[in-house]
């Protein structure tokens, strides 16, 4: 586990080091160019006797009758018995500027106590989005990747048997909400929000547009977004596409991010630890507890009884007195390595110097 967590961070350290600059398209948005979610309700039928229980799910039964009703079929007086059909909830991704014709994909999940989707297929499905319109149609045999296997004493599974995929099952019947404006202000705004960040893409797209245009577009307004003023000789989307291709070298906080559960550390490049000295034993408490059995002698009175027998052990191994300071990553991942610990043994020294005030960085625990 020591070896393991000394590559990790090996490993982050040269990444770190090899890290180039970024181009803006990767680090920014558009403004106002986002996708849309979309929902809906529908059937899948052609399950082998996997899909929902009519008594469990009376909802699923409704719509089979609903359903048939469309069709001509009068069910309203007998009583469906299938397990062929299970409810789902069918949800999907509009893409932005997606029109009429296109297709997108689609994830269906059971919504009642249906065993598996395998071999199923979905019906006609409409998908609404916020504003309750339909922006799309699903529907399409589903791919699921889980199953489930059970007997009289056994039962097997793998993955989730009861959420499935349609790649390409939606067609998009509406066109997505917004269009890209023709005016010459453009803003961008940053996925990780930063002065530094903010200030960085504006002079990169200054320096680009100045030297080919011989004009400033860029302005900062704050840590999450940049303006533009879009020459009127250029059409919004060759500016955008010009800007998106410059390089920037993005700033983030000094950061640790620690997750507990999995023992995943993510240290920064830019934290720093003030000079301490840091000890870490770990102290183990063994608590046992056997029955034993104590009977009376032969002739004597008395009854048979089982009396409790626990035995404590208490083990503390050693630690070192090591001196950890950080004036830069290298130095602070070899600091932390030499005192030799698993990860939830680094994870509580981090959380010590934080509270020592000698971690300069956030600390965020997941």
């Amino acid at each position: 586990m020591i070896k393991r967590a000394a590559i990790l961070f090996a490993l982050m350290l040269a990444g770190l080091q090899t890290a180039a600059a970024t181009r803006i398209k990767d680090i920014a948005t558009v403004q106002g160019v986002r996708a849309n979610q979309l929902v809906g309700y529908g059937l899948v039928v052609g399950l082998n006797g996997t899909g929902d229980s009519p008594r469990n799910s009376p909802f699923t039964e409704q719509s089979l009758q609903s359903m048939l009703d469309r069709m001509g079929i009068n069910v309203r007086n007998s009583k469906a018995r299938t397990r062929n059909i299970a409810a789902v909830i069918v949800t999907a991704e509009l893409p932005a500027f997606a029109g009429k014709g296109s297709r997108i994909d689609v994830t269906v999940g059971s919504l009642g106590d249906a065993t598996s989707l395998q071999g199923g297929s979905l019906v006609l499905t409409p998908l609404n989005g916020a504003d309750n319109q339909i922006y799309a149609v699903a529907q399409g045999p589903l791919a699921v990747t889980g199953f489930a296997t059970q007997g009289k004493a056994e039962t097997v599974t793998q993955g989730v048997p009861t959420t499935g995929r349609i790649a390409n099952g939606a067609l998009v019947e509406r066109n997505a909400p917004g269009k890209l404006s023709d005016e010459t202000s453009v803003v961008l705004e940053l996925r990780n929000p930063d002065f530094s960040t903010a200030v960085g893409i504006a002079d990169a797209i200054n320096n680009y547009t100045q030297q080919r245009y011989g004009v400033r577009v860029a302005r900062e307004n704050d840590l999450r977004s940049v303006s533009l003023s879009r020459p009127f000789f250029l059409s919004t989307a060759r500016f955008i596409a010009e800007v998106g291709e410059l390089s920037v070298q993005p700033d983030v906080p000094a950061r640790v991010v620690i997750d507990e559960r999995t023992g995943t550390i993510v240290i920064g490049k830019d934290v720093r630890i003030s000079t301490v000295a840091v000890a870490h034993g770990s102290l183990t408490v063994r608590v046992t507890e056997k029955a034993k059995v104590s009977q009376p002698n032969p002739f004597a009175r008395g009854d048979t009884v089982v009396t409790p027998d626990t035995q404590i052990d208490v083990e503390q191994e050693g630690a070192n007195l090591a001196i950890v300071r950080g004036t830069n990553l290298q130095m602070l991942v070899s600091g932390l390595n030499k005192v030799g610990l698993k990860p939830q043994g680094i994870i509580a020294i981090l959380q010590a110097m934080k509270s020592a005030g000698a971690l300069q960085a956030d600390l965020v625990v997941q």
